[in-house]
């Protein structure tokens, strides 16, 4: 190989280098730059969406996408620039798609359901439900999954989607709930003047409401006697407390007043040929 030869190599070799060396060094600043640009891109949006007063699970959840999306653009604008076909990159994203979407379609059913419990918002963190037959306080409401606080402090995570396709029961939604509890009184009592006597000793409790007001009522029959239907109402914080309050005065207000304790009781008739 001569010395012009050798010299043609070289230059090439060099010209080759200075053109890939630039395209890198182009690829970082667009990275680096693009990366900057997406943050405030972010942050904006955010900024936006807290103004709107919105709550922070769609912060969250708006700002990953928005993130994940244009880090996508990003890298195809930058693959674009080093010559790399963009269509086919655009097709071997689409079908890995499909086929993790194929592999994962439990985790999308949660994450689509998730999407759906932020913009139909039938609860919010700090609600007290009962969703897919967990009953607890809600404490977080995540992208695939909520997690609630049981009534014995166990933390417990539902799938968004079995939420979703299942009846939920929101206690918190209205301004106060109904303690449904029974009473059952001798055939032999007086149920005008228990029921009376009820109303009056339950309406006194602390955060039982006045209106509306306490309900007593027969609710059924049976062999010992009557049975009343007692039915203070609350504020959904103070259930259980009118709860236990309400069993103590049904039995501690009867038995100061006299009134017979229920005994079940039979008739046996015998007869003699």
């Amino acid at each position: 190989m001569d010395a012009t030869t050798l010299s043609r190599y070289q230059d090439w070799l060099m010209a080759a280098a200075a053109d890939v060396g630039f395209k890198i060094l182009a690829a970082i600043f667009f990275w680096v730059v693009g990366r900057w640009l997406i943050g405030i891109a972010v942050n904006m949006v955010r900024g936006a969406l807290e103004r709107q007063k919105v709550d922070p699970t769609v912060l969250r959840y708006v700002g990953s996408i928005i993130n994940i999306t244009l880090n996508i653009i990003l890298v195809i604008g930058i693959l674009g620039y080093f010559g790399v076909q963009t269509t086919t990159f655009a097709a071997l994203i689409a079908g890995a798609g499909i086929a993790i979407g194929a592999a994962w379609a439990g985790l999308l059913a949660n994450f689509a359901a998730g999407a759906f419990l932020i913009v139909l918002r039938p609860f919010k963190v700090g609600d007290f439900v009962t969703v897919a037959g967990v009953t607890g306080t809600v404490t977080e409401i995540g992208l695939f999954a909520t997690t609630l606080s049981t009534m014995d402090n166990v933390a417990t995570v539902v799938g968004n989607n079995k939420i979703f396709g299942d009846n939920i029961q929101n206690y918190t939604h209205n301004p106060f709930r109904r303690v449904d509890l029974k009473c059952q009184l001798a055939g032999a009592a007086d149920h005008r003047a228990a029921a009376a006597l009820l109303k009056e000793k339950i309406a006194a409790l602390p955060n039982v409401l006045q209106e509306p007001a306490v309900d007593v009522e027969i609710l059924e029959f049976n062999l010992v006697g009557p049975v009343l239907a007692v039915r203070p109402y609350c504020h959904n914080d103070h259930y259980w407390q009118v709860y236990f309050d309400t069993n103590r005065i049904i039995r501690e207000a009867l038995a100061e007043a006299g009134f017979p304790a229920p005994m079940p009781a039979q008739n046996v008739l015998i007869s003699q040929s």
